[in-house]
């Protein structure tokens, strides 16, 4: 579906950039994202991709606004306060821009219907606050081969890479997984919580804003990818490092002993490998 004129004039800056113009532009308004969370993460990532054209983005939260949220969670406003985040954010993508359409999921994201709320997008950004989430979706996007693109925050620091572990690296390698990064989550009460410990609000809008130029970057297909990359934002000294990290053969998801499993089952015989 072509531009229309109010979309060429809202979209400008973008069509006259080489690396993005009208082909990527229509790349975005045809793109679907789900985002994780519409807190400090997803705040300012939600408004940039609303910004840029996003096609349709759907926001997955199950918790409303308070008073403490409005340090850093800056989609919502003093007004929103005890509404559903989703809600909330969805209104201020409407007050933006128009041509994109959202859809509002207003509950927790589990290991039950991550599969299914992942599978209706084309790519999944994931700014939620906990483990146990951020490995429920990155297991539903590596099962329904999507990309993924999360972030996390601690105090005065940042980090954020792109997961495409459903496809491989030029020599034929599996990209790795989040697994192969965290293999396991910290034990209970290891990282204390935003409420305890703190956090620099306008840290939150750098890698919100981080994850939406990824999301488009991933979209567009411009520039160097994330994947295998960790980037690593320190606020204290305004350091940006990148760290590789690579496939774990022993991961669940698509490590040697998963594929094993996999052509076992295929062949029909549970526990045995199929014959060269």
């Amino acid at each position: 579906m072509p531009l229309s004129p109010d979309e060429i004039d809202r979209y400008a800056r973008h069509l006259v950039l080489r690396d993005v113009g009208g082909p990527g532009q229509l790349k975005l308004k045809a793109s679907r994202v789900l985002v994780i969370g519409a807190g400090g993460l997803g705040a300012p990532l939600i408004q940039y991709l609303a910004a840029a054209g996003i096609g349709r983005i759907g926001i997955v939260d199950d918790d409303r606004v308070s008073l403490s949220n409005l340090q850093r969670q800056v989609i919502h406003g003093t007004p929103d306060l005890e509404d559903l985040k989703a809600e909330s954010a969805a209104r201020a993508v409407h007050r933006l821009n128009p041509h994109v359409a959202v859809d509002i999921h207003a509950g927790r994201l589990t290991a039950e219907n991550a599969r299914s709320l992942v599978a209706a997008y084309d790519i999944v950004a994931d700014g939620s606050d906990n483990f146990e989430t951020r490995y429920a979706v990155s297991d539903a996007c590596f099962a329904e081969k999507k990309p993924l693109v999360t972030a996390a925050l601690g105090q005065f620091d940042g980090s954020l890479t792109t997961i495409r572990a459903h496809e491989t690296d030029a020599s034929g390698r599996p990209n790795p997984t989040y697994r192969c990064l965290f293999p396991s989550p910290p034990p209970p009460g290891a990282i204390p919580t935003c409420a305890e410990a703190g956090i620099l609000g306008a840290l939150a809008g750098v890698m919100g804003s981080l994850m939406a130029m990824e999301v488009l970057r991933e979209i567009v297909g411009f520039g160097e990818s994330l994947v295998g990359r960790l980037l690593m934002v320190d606020a204290r000294s305004m350091r940006f490092e990148t760290l590789q990290y690579g496939w774990d053969e022993g991961n669940p998801l698509n490590g040697s002993t998963a594929a094993a499993s996999s052509r076992s089952e295929r062949s029909g015989e549970p526990g045995l490998q199929e014959q060269p």
